[in-house]
């Protein structure tokens, strides 16, 4: 079978629609570099566009009917929007779930330390890392520091013009014959991902130049404890119960002379978690009640209170339920069993510089629309959701209906390993799920790149799923 190449198949009309939603996706990534960030920007957006938070419908002892619009927010980190349809929730769902963690690098508790003239922090990488890959790049530090009394200060270093940038050193390439002989998984080790966060000591920095001050221990280090207390309003011991994530600095660009491409950080998964808000908020009344969950950990296996393995969306979805006058926990069952979900995350691109690690008749290409994993998992499927053909041709009758560019894909050759997304956990509730998202070249690096007419087919694909999945 031939892919189809999307922006051969666009009139003038569409091609600027797909070059201005590039344009808002990049805005969002932007501002969502982190979890945190994504939920906040998530919310101000559905909150201009009518949706109004679970809590506060609860509180008032609101009833819910169709074309209603409602959120919840877990933890900051994870949100499950709503937007009710005419057919009885208990009817099942149309589902789309994607993940707004991305890998990066965390700070450790007890963090900050001075070596050699310089002041570090130590970091923990997150997700599945290259690690020699985060090294001599400009980094800002995104995060809250939380203090004993509840005051939380949110920080954000390193992307304005006049932000200072922080960064990892390496070996000169002059003294690095014996590195250069490593493993690329040793080439960096995770400990040396330590970020250089300054040089100063403090007695230069403040005009003081006693005796005694200049031989006092770890001055550098006091300095920069100087500056977090008088610029940032904290202490060292208030790194205890901050989160605060090391990222790439800069801005989400276009690439390529001709701009279809966008390089940024964060693609994986952002690239699908907004393509599913915005089709959400764009769809009319649905028939069947319509659902976008934005979870948290699943970089590293959907675990803990804020990832899909939690029960925070069935909760949220059983409150919406008694809000519409129809929960019950057969009800709950029916719904969840009934539903039709995409677990939206994204897919590897072929690469040409790497086609070994590719079969080629079964990649996903850039520019050539969303993509359909049946199944991921690792080698012989193992920890893999794997979708009901019965399931896969209403998804192509009602995509092909609206013209939609989609291929299918696996991850890459059987044997060279593989990946998980969140579509099994959904399954466990005995509801239709298959892998869907965008392609995706360099994944899993700092910097990632995406087919802007990919994001925007999987807009369109989204809507199409909500609107006719089901019926």
């Amino acid at each position: 079978m031939e892919h189809t190449n999307t922006w051969k198949t666009y009139n003038q009309k569409q091609y600027k629609e797909a070059m201005a939603f590039g344009e808002d996706y990049k805005n969002f990534l932007n501002s969502a570099k982190t979890e945190r960030e994504a939920i906040d920007t998530i919310v101000n957006t559905i909150e201009q566009d009518g949706f109004v938070e679970l809590e506060e419908l609860i509180a008032k002892g609101k009833k819910l009917k169709a074309g209603d619009k409602v959120y919840s927010v877990h933890m900051n980190k994870s949100i499950a929007i709503f937007k009710i349809g005419k057919e009885p929730i208990e009817a099942g769902l149309n589902i789309l779930g994607a993940h707004i963690d991305s890998p990066r690098l965390d700070i450790k508790q007890n963090p900050l330390y001075e070596e050699g003239g310089f002041a570090y922090l130590d970091t923990h990488y997150y997700g599945g890392v290259k690690k020699y890959q985060w090294v001599t790049i400009p980094l800002a530090l995104h995060g809250v520091v939380v203090k004993k009394d509840g005051t939380t200060i949110e920080l954000a270093i390193g992307e304005d013009e006049d932000d200072p940038v922080f960064f990892i050193s390496d070996l000169l390439i002059h003294l690095a014959q014996e590195q250069m002989e490593k493993k690329a998984a040793k080439v960096i080790e995770g400990e040396a991902l330590d970020l250089i966060i300054g040089n100063e000591p403090f007695v230069i920095r403040n005009g003081r130049k006693k005796e005694e001050d200049s031989e006092a221990k770890d001055l550098v280090k006091k300095g920069i404890l100087d500056i977090l207390k008088n610029n940032y309003g904290f202490e060292e011991e208030d790194f205890i119960s901050a989160e605060l994530e090391v990222v790439p600095a800069g801005k989400a660009r276009d690439a390529g002379f001709d701009r279809s491409m966008i390089l940024g950080y964060g693609h994986d998964d952002r690239v699908c978690a907004y393509p599913s808000m915005r089709a959400i908020m764009e769809i009319g009344v649905p028939q069947r009640c319509a659902c976008c969950i934005l979870v948290d950990k699943e970089e590293i296996g959907s675990v803990g209170a804020t990832g899909m393995q939690s029960k925070f969306f069935e909760n949220a979805l059983a409150e919406v339920m008694a809000l519409a006058g129809q929960y019950s926990d057969l009800a709950l069952r029916r719904a969840l069993s009934n539903s039709f979900m995409l677990s939206s995350d994204v897919s590897s691109a072929f690469d040409p510089s790497y086609a070994s690690s590719f079969d080629k008749k079964n990649v996903a290409f850039l520019g050539d629309g969303m993509v359909f994993n049946k199944f991921t998992g690792s080698r012989g499927k193992s920890g893999s959701n794997d979708a009901n053909a019965e399931y896969i041709a209403q998804l192509r009758n009602v995509l092909d209906a609206d013209k939609v560019n989609f291929q299918t894909a696996e991850l890459g050759k059987v044997d060279l390993g593989g990946g998980g997304t969140i579509a099994y956990i959904l399954a466990l509730y005995g509801m239709n799920v298959i892998d869907s998202g965008v392609p995706v070249l360099s994944m899993h690096a700092p910097w990632e790149a995406i087919s802007k007419a990919d994001l925007y087919e999987a807009k369109r694909g989204y809507i199409t799923f909500l609107n006719k999945i089901g019926l």
